[in-house]
């Protein structure tokens, strides 16, 4: 079973946004609370059922460096990791939804 955490960025399998990058902002239960920087905030994060995610294996550093920190994240560093997560996963990668 994989570890829902904060900075974990996964891609949602099912709804209106499948195929779309998220990350991690917490998780409760069943359920994980997600941004993407634009359409889903960190002050309105979108809560998915863990069912309707696939995680990554990926989690962005600088967001972890940054809460171990106690330092205020913003969205445009949720769409940079992103970002940078999207350019290092090519489409040919095993990441199958």
């Amino acid at each position: 079973m994989f570890e829902y955490k904060f900075g974990g960025i996964v891609i949602a399998k099912a709804g209106h946004d499948k195929g779309e990058y998220y990350v991690i902002l917490k998780a409760e239960g069943e359920y994980v609370y997600l941004a993407d920087g634009i359409y889903k905030t960190l002050d309105k994060p979108k809560k998915k059922n863990i069912k309707h995610v696939q995680f990554t294996h990926y989690t962005d550093e600088n967001l972890m460096k940054k809460v171990a920190n106690n330092e205020k994240i913003i969205d445009e560093e949720i769409k940079r990791a992103i970002k940078i997560i999207k350019k290092s996963v090519s489409k040919d990668d095993s990441l199958d939804m």
